[in-house]
């Protein structure tokens, strides 16, 4: 049960609405910060991170002695005070270097936990790649390629694939304007082998979409990697509960109204609806009953007819002339 809290003047009640469930739930924001022992190649990849997630992000500088597995009630204030129901934690130990742990949040507690482990050898900044980045506030197209991610169990990959799909997806939208689309984010793994100990690493690749002259109607579609470039092993899971899942994962009733089943609108505007009926026995089905329709006057009729038809089809018989 969610504790209530009352409001003592208009400020704070207004600041509670403002955090009050919404039928349509205002964009996440994104809260990035470092632990104690946070190494350079960690740091520059969550600002990396948090450069495509401006402006719906906030990044903090100072060290914070937080251990998300061991005790993740910071983690919760931290998310209470900012507003924030994704968080990315940075960390860096002799027994897990280079962590990048995703958590997100339901109601200011944390709902799941994911820890990946950044290579440190193939990882390239933002800024190393020295080409045009795109405009701040757009939203990415998203690619996952891999049969990890179609599994139909959840595991370690469709909840990564779950959290980068709530990372990147940004404001919601109605309509999208191509000249929106510059930029793509693709996530791949390969397909994990028989007998083999270590996971499937995810590969993160940002690529800058440029579109030339081809001649024709369409334009030449070209892909030109921008960065950041991470490749990530998977660490230690924190799954969410059922019930908790359940709960954060149902929708506020609208006064929209649900469409009809088996109605449809023709081109004149016309309603037409489609009626299922079962099998119909006519044998016992109900007519009208009228005295023309008696079995016994039917009957009657018909035989006068015959009657009639056979005296008509004997011949008359001719009397013998006296002599």
């Amino acid at each position: 049960m969610l504790r209530q809290i009352k409001p003592r003047n208009a400020r704070s009640k207004r600041a509670l609405d403002k955090k009050a469930p919404k039928p349509t739930e205002n964009p996440k924001t994104a809260l990035f910060l470092r632990g104690t022992t946070c190494s350079q190649i960690v740091q520059d990849a969550l600002t990396d991170l948090y450069q495509l997630r401006i402006p719906l992000a906030k990044k903090f500088t100072k060290k914070n002695a937080v251990h998300p597995f061991e005790d993740s009630a910071s983690l919760e204030f931290f998310s209470e005070k900012n507003d924030a129901s994704i968080l990315v934690f940075g960390s860096s130990s002799k027994k897990r270097p280079h962590t990048i742990t995703l958590v997100r949040t339901f109601a200011y507690k944390v709902l799941d936990m994911l820890e990946l482990y950044l290579d440190p050898e193939s990882f390239r900044r933002l800024n190393q790649f020295k080409n045009k980045k795109c405009a701040v506030g757009l939203k990415p197209m998203l690619l996952f390629a891999g049969t990890p991610f179609e599994n139909p169990v959840s595991d370690e990959y469709t909840m990564a694939k779950s959290f980068f799909t709530d990372f990147f997806k940004g404001e919601p939208a109605d309509k999208v304007d191509v000249e929106g689309l510059q930029y793509i984010v693709s996530i791949s793994a390969r397909d994990s082998v028989d007998g083999e100990e270590s996971k499937p690493s995810l590969h993160l690749r940002v690529y800058l979409i440029r579109t030339k002259r081809s001649g024709q109607k369409l334009p030449r579609v070209e892909v030109e990697e921008m960065g950041p470039r991470m490749d990530f092993r998977v660490g230690r899971v924190k799954e969410a509960d059922e019930e908790t899942m359940k709960e954060a994962l149902r929708r506020a009733k609208t006064s929209q109204e649900r469409p009809k089943k088996n109605i449809s609108t023709d081109i004149v505007g016309d309603k037409i609806g489609r009626i299922h009926l079962g099998k119909q026995d006519l044998k016992e089905l109900q007519t009208r009953k009228m005295k023309g329709l008696k079995r016994s006057r039917d009957v009657a009729e018909e035989e006068d007819e015959d009657e009639e038809d056979v005296v008509s089809d004997e011949e008359p018989v001719k009397k013998p002339k006296k002599a």
